[in-house]
């Protein structure tokens, strides 16, 4: 299991002092069989005036930070390190009622699935569904594996990957007419594409890294997204159409959710003259850490450094 440490700091710039409102922040990792997170530290300046923390609807650790003081800036640094366990394509594997497409979820999971399954996006047209049902075969004997891969590997290698810092997500028929999009983009079109098959799949907002110098990942540099999809025999699979990636490997999960919405690192509120926002930096440094450098007796911490708060 690669040991890594990530750096994370997103900053917010003000013309003049403004009021700081709630905030809240998911940039922790979640605790699972292969990531193990084995220090955690955030730091906030300025001081917020209360910091606790909290788990969401989707089991995601989130802090929720308020202020009371005015501030031409804001500054969030969080700082992990843990191990990290990938799993590679081949060791997915499903039960034999779902190799191959399609196949009925059983009772027992069908009513935890069904928000997972539900479309978010109206597509009157068919569109999306059309272009999904182009990877099926026509002679009966699609894979599921390979279905679910062959899309992941068909938006990295048929669509543009292009930066875009502004909020939101472009629709999944966007998408499909521009050809191009960020990685929040192509996980939302995978998402509503296997939807339309009958998949349960979710929204993940995490972080990529090179697991060897011979690869290249993009999508590096900042927080990343890409797809989870429920398969019978393995759970949730992660699917990254953006680097065409089948399996966790060099991907690091922060936050699951149903919609993209439900998973932004960074959210929050202030109050000011409407032009005092001079914009957002986002920074994000993956890197294996030296064992020997590594202190057990820092499992645990989190602490915000102005204002001395520590826990477990």
């Amino acid at each position: 299991m690669p040991l890594l440490t990530i750096h994370h700091v997103t900053a917010y710039r003000y013309q003049q002092p403004v009021s700081l409102g709630e905030h809240r922040i998911m940039m922790r990792p979640r605790e699972a069989f292969d990531q193990r997170l084995l220090s955690a530290r955030l730091d906030i300046d300025p001081p917020p005036s209360e910091l606790r923390w909290l788990h969401d609807v989707f089991g995601n650790a989130v802090a929720i930070a308020l202020f009371n003081q005015r501030a031409s800036r804001l500054i969030v640094t969080s700082e992990m390190t843990l191990d990290h366990a990938p799993i590679a394509q081949r060791q997915v594997d499903v039960e034999a009622y779902a190799r191959l497409f399609p196949f009925t979820y059983s009772s027992e999971d069908m009513p935890d699935l069904l928000r997972s399954i539900e479309r978010e996006y109206h597509d009157p047209e068919r569109i999306v569904d059309n272009w999904a049902r182009g990877f099926v075969s026509n002679n009966g004997n699609t894979e599921t594996i390979a279905l679910l891969t062959q899309i992941a590997t068909g938006i990295q290698r048929e669509f543009t990957y292009v930066p875009r810092h502004e909020k939101g997500t472009q629709s999944p028929i966007e998408t499909l007419k521009k050809r191009q999009g960020t990685c929040r983009d192509f996980a939302v079109l995978m998402i509503e594409a296997v939807r339309a098959l009958g998949f349960a799949a979710r929204f993940v907002s995490g972080y990529v890294y090179n697991p060897s110098r011979s690869e290249g990942v993009v999508g590096g540099g900042n927080t990343h997204a890409w797809v989870r999809i429920f398969l019978p025999g393995s759970g949730w699979v992660e699917f990254d159409p953006t680097n065409g990636i089948i399996g966790n490997r060099g991907l690091i999960r922060v936050a699951i959710a149903r919609d993209p919405f439900q998973a932004l690192p960074m959210s929050g509120t202030w109050f000011g003259p409407p032009a005092s926002f001079l914009g957002m930096d986002v920074t994000v440094d993956v890197r294996r850490a030296d064992p020997a450098l590594f202190s057990p007796t820092d499992h645990g911490a989190i602490n915000s450094r102005a204002i001395g708060v520590s826990g477990k």
